[in-house]
């Protein structure tokens, strides 16, 4: 890609943009999936952390997410009730669970990412591994910097939204 004499602000801007645009193309078809399971996204986020680690413990789950226990809780109650994950007694400490996912997961999740997967990896296809070690380096520091502005933003105030979007507040005393 040319950067056509434009300077090292404009490329980091270009490359922001299109993280962006890839990552809400990839929020939205996760999305669509959670949609055809009928569990919500965010359920789908934490089986996935679930499945790439094997089996985490809620406490660990909330650490990786971000989400309070008592959220994790509740996904943790929601993907048990869709078959998709069990909890199960630590054998060396009976105080501690772990979430594991279960074979489902395989026959029913995995088919429907395959798609994404295989365009992922055509893009991925034309870099050399000096290039994609470049880039694994890249998404290992970018995710340590999501975590930490996800950290950053729960840490703020929270601000309750009293009215939707595009409505004005005495909208609904209008005669």
């Amino acid at each position: 890609m040319s950067t056509g004499g434009s300077g090292r602000h404009e490329l980091i801007e270009a490359l922001n943009r299109a993280m962006r645009d890839a990552s809400g193309l990839g929020v939205l078809y996760s999305q669509a999936v959670a949609e055809r399971l009928g569990i919500n996204s965010t359920d789908l986020e934490c089986l996935d952390f679930i499945v790439m680690r094997g089996a985490v413990t809620a406490g660990e789950l909330a650490e990786l997410t971000g989400l309070t226990t008592g959220a994790i809780t509740g996904v943790i109650d929601r993907l048990e009730r869709a078959g998709f994950a069990r909890r199960e007694r630590d054998s060396s400490d009976r105080r501690k669970v772990h979430v594991r996912p279960l074979p489902t997961v395989e026959r029913r999740i995995v088919p429907l990412f395959r798609p994404m997967e295989r365009a992922v990896l055509s893009a991925l296809s034309g870099y050399s591994d000096k290039e994609l070690a470049l880039l694994l380096d890249f998404f290992a520091r970018a995710r340590e910097a999501a975590g930490v502005a996800m950290t950053a933003l729960r840490a703020g105030p929270k601000r309750a939204a009293k009215h939707g979007p595009g409505r004005r507040k005495n909208a609904d005393r209008a005669g």
